[in-house]
């Protein structure tokens, strides 16, 4: 008999919180480094009972999705007008190749230098790290184009505008979604990592001043909550992905099955 994936996940969850209970308890690890799971369930508890707490993630969540809606939106633009522009995609490839790569950390001092620890702080790092997600995804979709679909439509005198809109978009639509999905992890991992060290308002901040304060199982509760956010980011992006693309071969396929 089949053992569902679900059973499957639930059981690889309830055996590694029973590992994060047993080591501490039998001196594998100290507990002041690394409490027992049952440690920090209790202050996972008290965080979501603090409103504190609350408006943390409410600041992390805005510094997300301000930000994944900015790189998003230049990203997808930028790639498509960079595509369809003649020479311009050979123009630009040297200085895209050079500014992709630069980690989006390295920012982190000129966020600083420009914005302080405000949310602006944030938004430029969320934005430079979601927006090459975008951008290449966006890039390789319209190369991708069937080149026998668009000179059939030059051939019916479609207009630039309507061959973007009835033949390049759909094609370039499930790179789009893929990209979209990777910015959307990639822009909670630079938020709270902008939160972490620039000391923005948001979880970043308030697991640096748990540690800092050397509340141990409230800093593993904090993390945790990351942990989960970024689960639900996930599955959100995905359900997305699956119904903007639900007339796709991918997602067809992927339900057939």
């Amino acid at each position: 008999m089949r053992v569902p994936n679900a059973a499957l996940g639930a059981a690889g969850l309830a055996a590694f919180l029973a590992l994060g209970e047993v080591v501490p308890r039998i001196g594998l690890v100290k507990e002041e480094y690394f409490p027992p799971t049952s440690r920090i369930a209790r202050a996972f508890a008290d965080e979501l009972s603090d409103g504190a707490f609350w408006t943390a993630l409410g600041d992390t969540l805005t510094g997300w999705a301000l930000g994944l809606a900015i790189a998003a939106a230049a990203g997808i633009v930028v790639g498509v007008v960079v595509s369809v522009v003649p020479y311009l995609r050979e123009a630009t490839a040297s200085t895209i190749e050079f500014l992709r790569p630069i980690p989006s950390v390295a920012l982190i001092p000129l966020a600083v230098l420009l914005y302080g620890s405000e949310l602006r702080s944030v938004l430029l790092l969320v934005v430079y790290a979601g927006f090459w997600q975008v951008l290449i995804q966006t890039l390789y979709g319209v190369q991708d184009v069937d080149p026998v679909a668009d000179e059939t439509a030059r051939s019916y005198g479609l207009g630039t505008w309507a061959r973007i809109r009835h033949v390049l978009w759909p094609s370039a639509l499930p790179y789009v979604m893929t990209g979209l999905r990777l910015a959307a992890a990639v822009a909670l991992i630079l938020a709270i990592t902008g939160e972490l060290v620039i000391g923005a308002p948001g979880l970043g901040a308030r697991i640096a001043v748990a540690q800092n304060s050397q509340a141990v199982p409230e800093m593993y509760a904090l993390i945790v909550v990351t942990g989960l956010l970024g689960l639900l980011i996930n599955v959100g992006a995905r359900t997305v992905e699956r119904r903007a693309l639900a007339w796709h071969q991918s997602v067809r396929g992927e339900v057939a099955v």
